[in-house]
């Protein structure tokens, strides 16, 4: 099963939200979908939910066009929070997955399962009103996969969540992905986005600034990442021909340039002057990437 975008676009009157995107996502990956605030995310997934119809192009899931026929092999966390503050965990549950057609014993027991993945089986009868943010968005999670969609959209999965819980949303993601579950990914943290996504796609305006795989992303963007301690002063490389940033860190600096060229250059003018401790050269990060191609236009 995939899911395919073919020149989608959406108009608001004279106004394109979204204009022209393709990419295809296969079954079992986790696609990552980027952009700051205003780019068209939210309006391609109400386009893939089936909210929305295109003003032009098509979107479909295992060929066939998404209608409310194929609605309950889909998962959707929003941004937003759309949980009931009043009702008892359990209760929420039984009545959403009732929507997806589930018989309550079945949501149940898929229910237990979730909470003890995520260690907060002790909330299974709380109101949801009564639980910290953070926990509140792991029920939202388990409500967008105890139905075991096909197809799972997460919308900033990760917001209001602590490192420890951050892991083991992480691992829920991979686990309903490992069951061949296709998952389309956004969020504004760069870093969760590079440890779950092999393919991405970044937008602008509407558009798509960056598309592809991740690691191919990162060797055309033409820079790198230097990272020098040292027990001497390096200030003069920041006027160095190839060097494109220059920053003074606790340990060190850290430079980006332009090509492995610069870095023989800058073997050559160091290595003799004293200690090194650390030499290393990184691929650029998709933060970088992010605030090169979308940051620059919206700040």
């Amino acid at each position: 099963m995939s899911l395919k975008i073919a020149n989608a676009t959406k108009r608001f009157g004279s106004f394109t939200a979204v204009d022209h995107i393709y990419f295809e996502i296969d079954k079992g990956e986790i696609f990552g979908f980027l952009g700051a605030n205003g780019a068209g995310k939210t309006t391609t997934f109400r386009m893939i939910l089936g909210i929305l119809d295109p003003t032009e192009g098509e979107i479909t899931w295992n060929g066939k066009k998404i209608d409310y026929s194929i609605s309950g092999q889909i998962g959707y966390l929003p941004e937003e929070r759309g949980l009931y503050p009043k009702l008892k965990v359990s209760e929420q549950m039984v009545y959403l997955a009732s929507l997806r057609g589930m018989a309550k014993k079945d949501t149940l027991r898929e229910l237990d399962f979730w909470l003890e993945k995520f260690r907060i089986e002790d909330y299974k009868n709380k109101k949801v009103e009564e639980l910290s943010k953070g926990n509140q968005q792991k029920i939202q999670y388990i409500t967008s996969v105890i139905h075991k969609p096909d197809l799972l959209i997460l919308d900033e999965p990760f917001s209001g969540l602590d490192p420890v819980n951050v892991d083991l949303l992480k691992e829920a993601i991979l686990y309903v992905k490992n069951l061949g579950t296709t998952i389309i990914f956004s969020s504004h943290q760069m870093d969760h986005v590079e440890d779950l996504c092999e393919n991405l796609c970044i937008m602008d305006r509407g558009k798509p600034v960056v598309q592809g795989k991740l690691k191919e992303i990162k060797k055309d963007f033409g820079r790198k990442n230097l990272t020098i301690h040292a027990d001497f002063d390096c200030s003069d490389l920041k006027n160095l021909r190839g060097v494109t940033n220059y920053q003074t860190t606790a340990e060190g600096v850290r430079l980006q340039i332009i090509d492995e060229t610069v870095v023989q250059q800058i073997q050559e003018m160091i290595f003799s002057r004293g200690f090194i401790r650390k030499f290393q050269l990184d691929e650029p990060s998709l933060h970088e990437i992010f605030i090169e191609k979308v940051g620059t236009k919206h700040a």
